[in-house]
């Protein structure tokens, strides 16, 4: 699955740059130019990491960053300064910043930091999920919706697993037949649609959101 970076970056520049690196890496990437376009970007979408800029148009970095912070927790930071000073580190990194790197930096040194972070906010994986009313066995291949067992297919279960293991994150159809599926297998929009309508009615419950445009995301 194909981790996505936020850059919130004012100078087109040092954004394009930073872009075309990440991308070149396999990163999927999306640019803000102001503080207020990049919280509103990051609650629409789940993204993995945030690349964000201190001196920023509007909201400072400092203030996206503490807003962020409160709203996605788990969310990896890593600001971007022109200011060498230790107080400008220390204060993003009080705001909830998980590492700083100042400008003019090194294209792989960010890269090693980036790889860092994201490795340390990999989820450790388990064997059973429980989210709201929805219990997962990932062993057993079992479901349950408040205690009670559902019967589904082992490709409507490579589904809903697929969503409850990125929780609150938008999947597209074409992540989900990757994980459902495998890379080597097409299927049509209309197929997974039809699977996810078929999840919803047996869970009777609702966990599994669409969003117009994008794909669907389990949401308790």
């Amino acid at each position: 699955m194909t981790t996505r970076i936020l850059i919130v970056e004012d100078e087109p520049a040092i954004a394009l740059a930073l872009q075309d690196d990440l991308e070149l890496e396999g990163y999927a990437v999306h640019h803000e130019e102001n503080g207020q376009s990049a919280i509103k970007a990051a609650l629409e979408v789940s993204f993995d990491l945030v690349i964000l800029d201190v001196m920023l148009p509007g909201k400072s970095g400092y203030d996206v960053c503490r807003e962020l912070r409160s709203k996605q927790p788990r969310l990896p930071i890593l600001m971007l300064t022109a200011r060498a000073g230790e107080a400008e580190k220390v204060l993003g990194l009080e705001m909830g910043a998980d590492d700083y790197v100042t400008k003019p930096f090194s294209p792989m040194e960010l890269r090693a930091r980036i790889k860092a972070l994201l490795r340390r906010a990999s989820p450790v994986q388990a064997t059973r999920i429980t989210l709201g009313p929805v219990s997962l066995d990932l062993e057993r291949l079992g479901v349950r919706v408040a205690d009670n067992p559902i019967d589904l297919t082992n490709l409507e279960f490579r589904i809903l697993a697929a969503l409850m293991q990125n929780e609150g994150r938008v999947l597209s159809r074409s992540e989900l037949m990757d994980m459902a599926w495998g890379s080597d297998v097409v299927v049509s929009d209309r197929a997974i649609d039809t699977h996810i309508a078929n999840i919803r009615k047996k869970l009777d419950c609702d966990v599994i959101e669409s969003v117009r445009g994008m794909g669907y995301r389990f949401l308790v």
